[in-house]
């Protein structure tokens, strides 16, 4: 029977970026619960492509250029853009004081 449990608790979402993603969804109050490790930035968020466009330039300017969600959806076919979610985008954060 396979293990139900991921290997490694997820590391906590960085509120920053949780924050970032209610504002490019210009989302209602209540809304950021959505915004869980496992939320497909598609599927689940529903963000289209103008939202991921603008969250892709304001991590760029919050978190600096090696934040470039732009290129790792570049690099993706249509199943794993599908299947992006935020624990996908944390990765690209630098990590805390090294910005």
């Amino acid at each position: 029977m396979p293990n139900p449990e991921p290997p490694y608790p997820a590391a906590p979402l960085n509120q920053e970026l949780v924050d970032l993603l209610v504002e490019v969804a210009g989302a209602p109050p209540g809304w950021a619960r959505h915004v869980t490790p496992d939320a497909r930035l598609d599927g689940d968020l529903l963000l289209d492509e103008g939202e991921l466009a603008e969250l892709a330039g304001r991590l760029r300017e919050h978190f600096g250029p090696r934040t470039d969600l732009a290129a790792l959806r570049a690099g993706l076919d249509l199943a794993a853009l599908e299947a992006l979610t935020v624990a996908d985008v944390q990765r690209l954060l630098p990590e805390e004081g090294a910005r």
